[in-house]
């Protein structure tokens, strides 16, 4: 049975072309939308797409907005993120959205199928945005009953702190203002985290934050 797809993208040449692309590779690409609002009037409850393929920037509703609406009203959906921003507050913000994964619309087209097929058959796709570690961890643990390696909760109510307000939209001068600290004490948080969680980005704090219940998406 081949994956059902759905693309919302306001470049209509890029959009075909990349329906085209996924057509030829054995994708069933149910429809098109220029937008949020155009994607969802277009679902249809008896053949839902398992993957929808979402660009961030567009009009009427845009990525953002489109991906927590399809977490609330449809979770069985899984949203591939595929944008031109590299930078990680959006990025930080799909994913709290409830984005299963971010690539770039410059990726090769054998990254783009490894996405998809990681996201349709493990729930996820990081690539390397997050270290092995934490892909290990949301592999192993995600949807099951194990609890949480101990050492990964070992961390101080500063440190507790500073990981939520990473999650936010704030620049890390404008979380130490908050903190009453120096950006250089902010500095060593962030580095002490890195270390401790085996982490390499601010991305990979706030996918651990979600999955330990630290935050909600």
């Amino acid at each position: 049975m081949s994956v059902k797809v759905a693309l919302a993208d306001d470049h209509i040449l890029l959009r075909n072309g990349l329906a085209d692309h996924l057509k030829s590779i054995g994708y069933d690409v149910l429809f098109q939308a220029d937008h949020g609002k155009s994607l969802i009037s277009q679902l249809n409850p008896s053949a839902l797409p398992d993957i929808v393929l979402m660009d961030i920037n567009m009009p009427q509703m845009d990525g953002y907005e489109t991906t927590a609406w399809l977490r609330t009203n449809h979770p069985s959906i899984k949203v591939l993120a595929l944008s031109m921003y590299d930078d990680e507050k959006a990025i930080i913000r799909m994913i709290k959205s409830g984005a299963k994964g971010y690539i770039l619309k410059d990726s090769e087209p054998a990254e783009l199928h490894q996405a998809l097929t990681a996201v349709y058959q493990k729930g996820f796709y990081h690539s390397e945005l997050v270290s092995g570690r934490l892909i290990y961890t949301i592999n192993h643990f995600d949807d099951s009953d194990k609890p949480f390696p101990h050492d990964l909760f070992s961390l101080s109510k500063r440190e507790l702190e500073f990981l939520k307000l990473a999650c936010s939209e704030l620049t890390y001068k404008e979380i130490a203002d908050q903190m009453h600290l120096s950006p250089r004490t902010i500095d060593g948080y962030r580095d002490g985290l890195f270390e401790k969680l085996e982490l390499k980005s601010r991305v990979g704090l706030v996918l651990f934050a979600i999955k330990n219940g630290i935050i909600t998406p």
